[in-house]
């Protein structure tokens, strides 16, 4: 799917690899469609099945996010108020076709959520989109805050600190299917991610997606030909809301519960994270940041309670090293990828992994001895057991993150410049 997101040196050179590339791009998404149905057979736990559709969810989520970031260049701060207020939609509907027995299918709930999503969207997106840069920014800042603050106090719609709850399976059953096991939530999950991603990929390849592309490369140009950039950042806003509240309807599916966090700030950082860190200039890019911040928010906050402090390393090694995101290291065009498949990478694996176990081995400690202080100093790690009042384990994570950080900096591998961050995997939107 990479392929056809890579750029093309000239017309003659992109017709002669269309049709490569068609039978690419439609044996991407057939593999993952192949390898969606199939990971519930080889996962035979319904934990490992709840985890998927976790997955799904951000995922939908994630995609929704990249119309603003990665599409038309718009940096939110609040997108999870379309989210919530998209899942809070649903869930409300729910309970009262669940209540009046109306034969609406579940499978049609996350249409509600959409629409609910794109209400506000519309609401919102007047105030916002009248600006970009930096000023857009901090207005959705702001409207997240006031959603999230807002959100205690009405009780009825919110349901104050326990929530909306709901019970999926009382829905009108679909040829039978009650959604009441988690695997048929799982395919339910998959078939509207798919039906989200692909329109996705269709929009950001009609002419609207070009002058989505072309407002967050040079607004001032597409205002001299005639086209309003408000009007493009307008529409690119109420889509992205319509796709997050398509998410939102699919986290209540999924949760059978709505709360005051869904709208908070914590769920706008977490796509913003997932999104970049994926790498917002490549379609595939926000599915791979959602996949892996997902497992790491789930499996290692089950090892680790610092496993947010890692989360944000992770940020930083992909802002300072591979500011195309981790999409970029699988394209051959882009730099991160040809300096990892340099022999003098090879060099850096020493380095890279002194710099990882030093900053490991600080994090634990200090985590032992603020937040676990009461189950004692000690603390075993990489099945060694250090105590973490003792000045050696300190001074010995010190000395293994000071050393492969030099080696790391006197290597290859330094810093991606300003310029070359800015413009990372731009051309592969």
């Amino acid at each position: 799917m990479l392929a056809d997101l890579a750029p093309h040196p000239g017309s003659g050179a992109l017709a002669s690899r269309s049709s490569s590339e068609r039978l690419q791009l439609w044996g991407g998404w057939l593999g993952a469609a192949a390898a969606c149905l199939a990971l519930p057979l080889l996962l035979s736990s319904d934990s490992a099945v709840g985890v998927l559709c976790i997955i799904g969810v951000w995922v939908a989520f994630a995609l929704s996010y990249n119309i603003l970031l990665g599409q038309t260049g718009l940096l939110s701060f609040g997108h999870a108020i379309f989210f919530g207020l998209g899942g809070f939609c649903a869930i409300h509907v729910m309970n009262v076709v669940a209540d009046a027995k109306l034969p609406i299918p579940l499978p049609l709930i996350p249409l509600v959520g959409g629409l609910g999503g794109l209400v506000f969207g519309v609401l919102f997106g007047s105030l916002a989109s009248k600006r970009g840069g930096t000023i857009f920014a901090m207005i959705s800042f702001g409207l997240g805050e006031l959603v999230s603050s807002i959100a205690p106090i009405l009780n009825r719609f919110f349901g104050g600190e326990t929530g909306i709850t709901t019970d999926r399976s009382t829905l009108y059953p679909l040829w039978g299917i009650t959604f009441g096991p988690q695997i048929q939530v799982y395919y339910l999950i998959v078939a509207w991610c798919f039906i989200t991603a692909g329109a996705i990929f269709f929009i950001a390849r009609t002419p609207f997606g070009q002058i989505m592309r072309a407002v967050r490369e040079n607004p001032e140009r597409i205002e001299f030909i005639g086209c309003s950039t408000r009007k493009v950042r307008f529409l690119a806003f109420c889509l992205a809301a319509f796709f997050a509240g398509v998410a939102g309807a699919l986290a209540a599916i999924n949760f059978e519960i709505m709360t005051t966090s869904n709208v908070g700030g914590n769920q706008s950082a977490m796509v913003v994270l997932m999104t970049y860190i994926g790498g917002t200039g490549y379609f595939v890019g926000p599915i791979i940041g959602a996949i892996l911040i997902s497992l790491m928010q789930l499996l290692l906050s089950d090892v680790t309670a610092g496993w947010q402090m890692y989360l944000g390393l992770i940020f930083v090694i992909v802002v300072m090293y591979v500011p195309g995101g981790v999409a970029s290291l699988f394209d051959p065009h882009a730099a991160s990828a040809r300096a990892l498949r340099s022999p003098r990478s090879l060099l850096l694996v020493i380095p890279l992994l002194l710099a990882v176990a030093g900053a490991v081995l600080l994090v634990e400690l200090g985590y032992q001895i603020g937040l676990k202080s009461s189950e004692g100093p000690d603390r075993t790690i990489f099945g060694v057991t250090f105590n973490s009042l003792s000045l050696g384990p300190w001074l010995a994570g010190v000395a293994c993150l000071a050393i492969g950080l030099f080696g790391l900096r006197y290597g290859s591998l330094k810093p991606a410049s300003r310029a070359g961050a800015a413009t990372a995997g731009a051309q592969h939107a």
